[in-house]
């Protein structure tokens, strides 16, 4: 019998905006001035709260932070897409995609601070509390679009990784069960370069990210993760995908975090400021006033208004989270079960009243 070619595939790249400001007509999606004020606001809202965030780390005021710099047109576009009633499923980084989806931000600094009550989501916001282990939450992405197709409820889950978390078994194991049963799920894998130190190219060969989604039977779609129109654009498309029942979708979004992994990391030992210097003038937020000035929808004044807006915004959630009386000790067991069990009423018995 002849050789043939049983299967074959392409990865697609998207790009709308253009780091000198200027759009791919034929590809910029249908968005209003109002909209596009609105992600612009949304981006430098999450930068003006990393900054803040980062200082109250340096003194103390909240535990070890993982900044967004560099990353903000990624998850801001993406998330941007989803309807009220989608889930979002955030990595520890993911804190523009979850301002996005009206999260106060008192409440990202309240985990922040290591108290286990920043992450009871308020009542009507479908978003799961943040996950540190790097790749744990893809699975459970996968679980909860199935619930949704089980269900009926035409809800679509957006999950948000990195590229390390892409090179552990959750990954696979979520989206080959994903690809089988052709759940409503759309994963987002922000490629920043780096898994912390390693650099993307020691931890796979493969040329993309999202060429991988093909071996479990779906779309995988790389995107300039800068460019928050080509951002929005693919997950628009892959949301109303999943949402028609036709299954998932990767976007490796390709994008920079600017700053260490952590407040714990020095990421000058493993790349050079020359690096950063470059990725620096592909900026997301800078990029975007580029395009929002030659089209006349920012000035200098609208954006010092706007800046300050937003900087008195933060400063109040700061003082909103400071003025949080400390969790109490039997705080431990009241937010482990829905109904507590009698062991555990038994221990927080002890611990009211001892003796």
């Amino acid at each position: 019998m002849p050789k043939k070619i049983v299967a074959n595939f392409n990865v697609e790249y998207w790009q709308v905006l253009s780091p000198d400001g200027n759009v791919d007509k034929k590809l910029m999606p249908e968005l209003s001035p109002d909209e596009i004020k609105e992600l612009y606001e949304l981006m430098l809202l999450a930068r003006t709260f990393d900054d803040k965030a980062f200082h109250l780390q340096r003194q103390g005021r909240i535990g070890t932070y993982l900044p967004v710099k560099g990353q903000e047109a990624s998850q801001v576009g993406t998330a941007y897409a989803l309807d009220k009633n989608d889930w979002i499923l955030p990595s520890g980084r993911d804190i523009a995609a979850c301002i996005t989806r009206k999260l106060p931000i008192h409440m990202i600094l309240l985990y922040r601070g290591g108290d286990a009550r920043g992450a009871q989501i308020p009542e009507g916001l479908n978003i799961f509390p943040f996950t540190i282990p790097s790749s744990t939450h893809i699975t459970h992405c996968t679980g909860v679009a199935w619930a949704s197709k089980l269900l009926k409820q035409k809800a679509v889950v957006m999950g948000y990784f990195g590229d390390g978390a892409s090179s552990r078994g959750d990954f696979h194991e979520g989206l080959n069960f994903a690809g089988v049963y052709k759940v409503p799920v759309v994963f987002v894998c922000e490629n920043n370069g780096y898994a912390i130190s390693l650099p993307r190219e020691k931890q796979t060969a493969a040329e993309t990210i999202a060429q991988r989604a093909f071996s479990y039977g779906f779309e995988g779609i790389q995107v300039d993760g800068n460019d928050v129109f080509a951002a929005y654009a693919a997950a628009k498309y892959a949301v109303e995908k999943a949402r028609k029942g036709k299954g998932p979708t990767l976007i490796e979004c390709v994008t920079y975090r600017m700053g260490d992994h952590s407040t714990a990391d020095d990421a000058t030992r493993y790349r050079s400021q020359e690096e950063v210097a470059q990725w620096a003038k592909r900026d997301p937020i800078e990029t975007l006033e580029k395009y929002m000035r030659k089209n006349k929808l920012l000035d200098e004044k609208s954006k010092k208004t706007l800046f300050e807006n937003i900087k008195a915004k933060v400063e109040e959630a700061v003082t909103v989270y400071e003025k949080i009386p400390p969790p109490q000790p039997e705080d431990m067991f009241k937010y482990t079960y829905a109904q507590m069990p009698e062991k555990l009423k038994e221990q927080m018995e002890e611990l009211n009243f001892p003796g």
